[in-house]
């Protein structure tokens, strides 16, 4: 739309006295490399308006399908409706991102604003009769068609998505669905800002030197450039962001200023002020209870869990509790050791949440000989990334060129064309690893664009890896932390999922699987992180360039069982709590402290340890997609430990073996059911001995 104006500002082009703004980017080609988005272009201002074109685009495409003249057919139906709103899912790829990674105030209003729209546009599809009439004719004459088995899971699956969905609920039911939807798409967009918020606002100020007793100087230097960027001159700020929190928990000698480091992380979400999370999370509860019983089922946890490989709460609760029991033990054990040392130094006291990372590291030290400071000179962060990358070529001959000529939404952002070993394009990866005021915490994998096929045109996909590492000071490159130098190989896990997908419908291409089946592709690629032949290509000291000693990768492998009942327990708990509340059958609103405190009673956790994650913090499941669905890490580790067993045992690089893996779980995305892919990569199912040995639960400890 043109803006009349009297005056026009000098850049602007003068044409007749009007002002001629500059068109949405959205609403042309993106004459780009690949197609990737043009963040050069892409304004705050363009994403509203796109998102308003897109569901009107998306209502056409809607429209075509019902007023379609002819029988319903797979192709005018269910097809057409998978290749539906193309528009709209370019423009929302994009904002989903930004809003993780490139957050303000002005992307947050549009978030919260347009989130009961697009709530109410997706009901709008979901809850459309005669669409569902035509789907329902098309599921109903499934026999006599002939459809290959991916065309039959998109079958299956968009007829369960109607139903699931309301389709069949009478109109009062639906208007009640529609408004349970509605408010729930807006609780979740402020929890999840209301974690950005707490993740930026609380900062631990030292001006004292002395203060600083135990830390190493690569976290000193971060933190006193962490001050100068907040206007701390001549100070150290650290903040609870992990990269900056964690090291701080291992190594300050500080008792009093580690309680209150990890007691301002724990306490993220419940200081009873504007960014108190307690009360959506006892709502967010109560609606998916009411919302699961409106559709039928028993629980929140029925009607997630009805669609993953776990089927119902039982098998969960029994995975669980198959671990827990084991795990608590060596916990226990653990925390005995820790407070052992505590006394051998005469500390006087007993053994707190803030002190177990502390004293782990002492004890890995004195018992292991091994400190996460001797290895982060080892990690260096673009050595990492070209040691997934090789290990990539090396299994399937894929190829990573850095690409400087495609726009990036921020100057810590890396392109990369991921090329084929015949040189065909893979797709397109983004990385951004590194941490600010505008991202969210934590570690994840998205996309840009999904891979489908459409017209003959195999459509590649843009994949996006993000994280939160240590950044680089004006010494020292980004060195990372063991765990940290997982987090990535299991991100770009995740990435090749997204990126190797060969499927022809979206909503079964890459990612797009149970929730306890995703996990499966980022946890493998974990497994390799820590062999030595791949560890030994990517971990060169940043100084010398000299690889990392085998001495030392012993030692990483004798203390590779230390601190698992710790770090298995906390875990664990997470996942117990998100069961609880979604196992709720009852809609009263529940006292978000009193239900976590009683959760954890239940399962006897130990006071030395707190669960990964307190409810008022639990972004997985109340901003996230995890509700009823924490649990698929550890699901998904039963898979991925039996997987890397078959390796070990046929050889790393068994390129048939590495081939069947890209073929049956890379590729498939969701066109058949999960075990199936599994079985016809593994020839069996998946045995737990793998992850019991993994985590060392299946021997003794003392």
């Amino acid at each position: 739309m043109k803006t009349f104006s009297i005056y026009v500002a000098a850049i602007g082009m003068l044409v007749f006295g009007c002002t001629v703004s500059k068109p949405n980017p959205f609403n042309e080609a993106w004459d780009t490399p690949f197609s990737t988005p043009p963040f050069d272009k892409i304004k705050t201002k363009h994403y509203k308006p796109a998102m308003l074109k897109g569901m009107e685009l998306e209502e056409k495409d809607i429209e075509a399908i019902v007023n379609n003249p002819g029988k319903p057919t797979f192709e005018n139906t269910i097809e057409a409706l998978d290749y539906s709103g193309e528009y709209l899912a370019r423009v929302l790829n994009v904002f989903n991102n930004m809003t993780g990674s490139m957050s303000n105030e002005e992307m947050r209003r549009i978030d919260q604003e347009m989130a009961p729209v697009l709530s109410a546009h997706r009901d709008d599809i979901l809850l459309n009769k005669p669409l569902f009439e035509r789907v329902k004719s098309v599921f109903n004459h499934r026999e006599y068609l002939t459809l290959t088995p991916e065309q039959a899971k998109l079958l299956n699956e968009t007829y369960k998505l109607f139903v699931r969905n309301g389709a069949n609920l009478d109109g009062t039911d639906k208007a009640e669905l529609r408004k349970i939807n509605e408010e729930m798409s807006v609780l979740a967009v402020q929890f999840g800002d209301n974690i950005l918020k707490e993740n930026n606002r609380f900062e631990l100020i030292i001006d004292n030197e002395a203060d600083l007793a135990g830390l190493p100087d690569a976290v000193t230097s971060a933190a006193s450039e962490t001050a100068q960027e907040r206007g701390h001159e001549g100070k150290w700020v650290f903040t609870i962001h992990k990269p900056s929190l964690i090291p701080f928990l291992q190594y300050s000698e500080k008792r009093d200023l580690r309680e209150r480091m990890f007691t301002a992380y724990i306490m993220k979400g419940n200081h009873g002020d504007e960014l108190d999370n307690n009360k959506i999370c006892s709502r967010m509860a109560s609606l998916r209870v009411k919302k699961a019983k409106l559709l039928g089922y028993e629980t929140h946890a029925h009607f997630i869990l009805e669609e993953n490989m776990a089927k119902k709460p039982e098998n969960v609760y029994e995975l669980l509790n198959q671990l827990w029991e084991p795990a608590l033990k060596r916990a226990k054990s653990e925390a005995k050791m820790l407070q052992a040392m505590i006394n051998e130094e005469g500390g006087g006291f007993n053994l707190k949440p803030w002190d177990w990372w502390y004293y782990a590291e002492k004890v890995k030290k004195a018992k292991y000989d091994l400190d996460e400071e001797m290895l982060r000179p080892y990690f260096q962060l673009e050595n990492v990334r070209q040691g997934v990358f090789d290990l990539a070529t090396k299994l399937w001959g894929l190829q990573f060129v850095n690409r400087d000529n495609i726009s990036k939404y921020h100057r810590d952002v890396e392109v990369f064309e991921v090329q084929d070993e015949d040189g065909t394009l893979i797709g397109v990866l983004y990385t951004d690893y590194f941490p600010r005021d505008s991202k969210q915490g934590g570690a994840w994998m998205s996309n840009f664009r999904e891979q489908y096929k459409k017209a003959g045109t195999n459509i590649r996909p843009i994949v996006v890896n993000v994280g939160n590492f240590a950044k680089p000071t004006a010494g020292k490159p980004s060195l990372l932390s063991l765990e940290e130098v997982k987090t990535l190989f299991h991100e770009f896990g995740h990435g090749l999922h997204g990126l190797l997908s060969q499927c022809t419908y979206i909503s079964l291409s890459g990612t797009n699987v149970p929730r306890d089946y995703v996990e499966l592709p980022s946890q493998f690629m974990e497994h390799w992180a820590l062999t030595p032949e791949i560890m030994k290509s990517y971990a060169r000291h940043h100084q010398t360039n000299e690889p990392i000693p085998d001495e030392l990768i012993e030692r990483i492998r004798n203390a590779s069982l230390f601190n698992q009942g710790f770090e298995t327990t906390e875990l664990l708990a997470a996942m117990f709590l998100d069961m609880d509340w979604h196992t709720l059958s009852d809609e009263t609103e529940q006292e978000t402290a009193l239900f976590d405190k009683n959760a954890m009673n239940r399962i006897h956790l130990i006071p030395e340890i707190v669960v990964r994650y307190r409810s008022p913090y639990f972004a997985h499941i109340f901003s996230g997609g995890y509700s009823a669905g924490y649990y698929s890490y550890i699901w998904s580790e039963v898979l991925d430990s039996d997987a890397f067993q078959a390796f070990k045992k046929a050889g790393l690089f068994n390129k048939d073996l590495a081939m069947s893996y890209r073929k049956n779980i890379l590729e498939s995305g969701s066109t058949e059911d999960p075990m199936v892919l599994y079985k016809r990569f593994r020839g069996a199912p998946p045995k737990i001995d793998a992850l019991l040995e993994k985590r060392g639960l299946n021997e003794s400890f003392d």
